[in-house]
């Protein structure tokens, strides 16, 4: 099955080199001018497959942000390597600051990626390309870049809110953060225009771009954050020419990409030289365990995203799904270490370290939780809420659920989601959504408690530190990266950082 390849982000820009008179002025002939770009369909395409190229890396370190935080997942623990516990090790233990690298690098990431997608919307809005082609251009990137900001204010709270390029750099220095709501609606407004220029399905050449039932599961998904839970219920019901996968493990096998469930999914191609691989079955396996998950000795892996003793006890017994999403040990020498790895992204492969997994962002059963949530948040227990949940754990082989309140109806979606998204970065942004602040800290620092007690992985006689695993409810939102700060005076930091 064919499906998007980005080669790399397209070079905008003119090098130019002058004398003091302007005697001398000469274009670099092997960069393309930007007004010589935007000509005509294939040049529309390259730009918006440079994003999509921007896309991967940011979803390459996003379980840092979206699982590690959370109950799910944890590390396997190095106790002759202390680099990482400044960085992306911080997220698992709570103690990270504004100085952390991992949440600059993120900062930047998106905000390159937004400047591109500002540029390349200007440009396009401009082009003598014929409007039936420039639309669902003008619609992907809309939406990549409403996606982009709704883990950014999720993140981070208040964000800089850009939608235009500058008009020179010293403007860069007048912005400041926008409030959330402000955030919001330009995701809701995004969205919307996506959802109105936007196909429901593209040839299969094309499969993998964004769709209109990607911009509406994602504007649903906004509304639900924001407890517009009516608003939620109207648009998800229109996500429609999906189906559940009769095979959960069907949603990551390489050979099954973009399938029938799939609304979104972030595209990788492995067994080639063409950059465009991806390598998560070689981050989340065991440090130690060589080539006995990847099959491949000579790519050492890392030994992150690691499934809690909570996550793996939050399975029922006959869930179908466990031995898709995890195993609890490896076998290594003829010996069995006792070190649980995520399995969903570890499939067979041809080269070291060149996966050919995607990473999926909206599934069809994300948009069923999500109605049976939003249903029984406007107007309590009713049997269509229940027949969403029950689709999803038929599917797992799991006993329906019938004749629950409102209150038990929610923690059963919310335990629903958990085992059915496992690992693939919804955990900590659905924490965040049901619990206030005081609520997540008191929640983050009984998992912290159980797993000081009891690691999932074994420390190598290393004590925990005395602020490991302390949550604090200022740790609801990131700092911002203490370089912006240091940048731009106008930029202030969250509370307690």
């Amino acid at each position: 099955m064919k499906k998007i390849t980005v080669i790399g982000t397209i070079l905008l820009s003119i090098a130019q080199f002058s004398c003091s008179d302007d005697m001398l002025v000469t274009t670099d002939p092997t960069r393309i001018g930007a007004d010589l770009f935007y000509k005509n369909e294939t040049q529309l395409l390259q730009a918006l497959n440079g994003v999509y190229g921007q896309l991967q890396g940011i979803t390459n370190t996003a379980y840092i942000f979206q699982e590690f935080p959370s109950d799910n997942t944890t590390l396997d623990f190095n106790p002759l390597d202390r680099g990482g516990a400044a960085g992306w090790e911080a997220f698992e233990f709570s103690t990270v600051n504004q100085g952390n690298g991992e949440i600059s690098n993120v900062w930047n990431q998106y905000y390159s990626m937004m400047y591109n997608i500002n540029y390349a919307l200007e440009k396009i809005a401009g082009s003598t390309v014929d409007a039936a082609i420039k639309a669902p251009i003008e619609g992907q990137l809309k939406f990549i870049r409403a996606y982009g900001y709704f883990n950014l204010v999720q993140y981070f709270g208040d964000v800089v809110l850009v939608t235009q390029t500058l008009a020179n750099p010293d403007a860069a220095f007048e912005l400041t953060r926008s409030p959330q709501a402000e955030v919001w609606a330009q995701i809701e407004k995004d969205l919307k225009e996506a959802v109105a220029v936007l196909p429901a399905t593209y040839p299969a050449a094309q499969l993998g771009r964004v769709t209109k039932g990607a911009a509406l599961s994602l504007l649903g998904k906004s509304y639900l954050t924001q407890k517009k839970y009516a608003d939620a219920v109207t648009t998800l019901k229109q996500v429609t020419g999906y189906t559940l996968n009769p095979l959960y493990a069907d949603n990551f096998n390489p050979a099954r990409k973009n399938g029938p469930e799939s609304i979104f999914e972030i595209q990788y191609q492995g067994g080639n030289d063409l950059g465009e691989w991806s390598n998560f079955a070689y981050v989340f396996a065991p440090r130690l365990s060589a080539g006995a998950v990847t099959g491949f000795a000579n790519t050492p892996p890392a030994g992150r995203n690691i499934p809690t003793n909570d996550m793996i006890a939050a399975y029922e017994t006959g869930d179908l799904r466990k031995d898709v999403s995890l195993k609890t040990s490896y076998t290594l020498g003829g010996k069995e270490f006792a070190i649980p790895y995520v399995i969903k992204f570890t499939h067979p492969h041809t080269i070291t370290g060149r996966t050919d997994n995607n990473w999926p962002v909206l599934r069809y059963a994300d948009v069923l939780l999500m109605l049976a949530e939003s249903i029984n948040e406007a107007t309590g227990p009713s049997a269509e809420a229940f027949d969403y949940l029950n689709q999803v754990r038929k599917r797992a082989g799991l006993a329906a659920k019938t004749g629950l309140d409102k209150v038990a109806l929610r923690d059963a979606i919310m335990k629903e989601r958990r085992v059915e998204l496992a690992f693939e970065n919804h955990r900590w942004f659905d924490l965040r959504r049901t619990k206030t602040p005081a609520e997540l800290t008191a929640f983050m620092n009984a998992y912290g408690a159980k797993e000081k007690a009891k690691p999932t992985v074994d420390r190598g006689g290393i004590a925990f530190n005395a602020l490991d695993y302390v949550f604090a409810d200022n740790e609801y939102y990131l700092p911002i990266p203490a370089p912006q700060i240091l940048i731009s005076s106008k930029l202030t930091q969250n509370p307690g950082y």
